[in-house]
């Protein structure tokens, strides 16, 4: 099956460029805290994309 190995590959391109863009944080985290602190709660997508965004900008002290 050539078309299954293409999807295949076109997968793991996908991936590769997911995590190189940094989209897959999310996943990342939650696979994390699943290995490192089972059963400790986890942040919901928005309070984990507010969460990064803050830590991205709070320290940031030039103007340009």
């Amino acid at each position: 099956m050539k078309s299954a190995r293409w999807l295949a590959r076109l997968a793991r391109i996908w991936s590769a460029l997911r995590a190189l863009s940094g989209d897959d944080a999310y996943e990342r985290y939650c696979r994390h805290r699943a290995a490192a602190h089972p059963g400790a709660p986890l942040l919901s997508r928005r309070a984990f994309c507010a969460e990064a965004e803050g830590a991205k900008w709070n320290g940031v002290t030039r103007c340009c």
